[in-house]
């Protein structure tokens, strides 16, 4: 008698892991600690970036503020410079991070 190939049993779909939200304050906290300060990144989007060992350069600037359709101010101006560290924690909000209000002008 011809026996049937066993069929593999179907495989259990995998759950899609869960999104942990990030607590963004106490991670530049924690790494503000472990780099004297962290300067002024609470406000600073240079320092922001230095804090994150990111190119805060003024053309890297320019580039994240048209990533983040940023157009306050002339570039590299205190105006713009405010609205791109706002745009940087409403966009890590939007991705799930905690972000305390001391953090958002």
């Amino acid at each position: 008698p011809t026996q049937a190939a066993p069929t593999p049993a179907a495989a259990a779909p995998t759950p899609a892991p869960a999104q942990q939200s990030v607590d963004v304050g106490a991670v530049l906290s924690e790494m503000a600690s472990m780099k004297n300060g962290g300067g002024n990144y609470q406000r600073s989007i240079v320092d922001l970036l230095k804090l994150l060992d990111l190119d805060s350069s003024l053309s890297a600037r320019k580039e994240l503020a048209n990533e983040l359709n940023v157009h306050a101010g002339e570039d590299g101006s205190a105006e713009q410079n405010i609205a791109l560290h706002k745009a940087v924690m409403d966009k890590l909000a939007e991705n799930g991070g905690i972000v305390p209000d001391s953090l958002r002008h």
